[in-house]
């Protein structure tokens, strides 16, 4: 947990980061807890938290709701699957193409994920593959579609810090880098 004390800022006027206006400390328990112990059951869950089943249940239902919880499925070990590569491959996209190309991305299963960025490209995608021969080919799919104008992949040699998200929950809302009020 981050402190503010001995903060030279302490002066300042600190506005809430958008988590602390999304969840409170009951949501970021149940979240913690339900990353720990993924199969557990609402059941176990309230025990965990020393509260009732109802609160737990509508809880989880809150956060479905508005979009906070977004899944339950299971995380899955990509290299135990048999896809040892990973790589981001960064496309330029012809104007008015875009939606074409996304399209086309969708039907390639080695392609995991893919974002429209700012700076030098339009896309970033995360792909995989068996082997770099494999990766090859996944590139040549991924170029097979009109209005890729440039494509730039890089190879990820080894994960330094895997994708995360408990840390935005157990930061609780403070903000380390507080914002005066106007």
């Amino acid at each position: 947990m981050y402190s503010h004390a001995g903060n030279m800022c302490d002066h300042l006027s600190i506005m809430p980061s958008p988590i602390a206006s999304q969840i409170d400390n009951l949501d970021a328990r149940l979240i913690a807890a339900l990353a720990a112990t993924p199969r557990a059951g609402m059941l176990e869950l309230a025990r965990q938290l020393g509260v009732a089943r109802g609160t737990v249940q509508a809880r989880m239902e809150k956060l479905a709701r508005r979009g906070v919880v977004t899944g339950y499925g299971p995380d899955l070990d990509l290299v135990a699957l048999g896809y040892d590569v990973l790589a981001f491959t960064t496309l330029e996209i012809a104007q008015g193409r875009l939606q074409d190309v996304v399209d086309h991305l969708r039907d390639i299963p080695e392609v995991l994920e893919a974002h429209a960025i700012s700076g030098p490209g339009d896309l970033h995608c995360r792909v995989v593959a068996r082997t770099n021969a494999h990766l090859q080919e996944v590139i040549n799919r991924i170029l097979e579609v009109q209005g890729i104008g440039r494509s730039t992949t890089v190879i990820a040699l080894s994960p330094q810090i895997p994708y995360r998200v408990m840390p935005l929950v157990d930061f609780g809302g403070t903000d380390p880098f507080p914002t005066p009020y106007a």
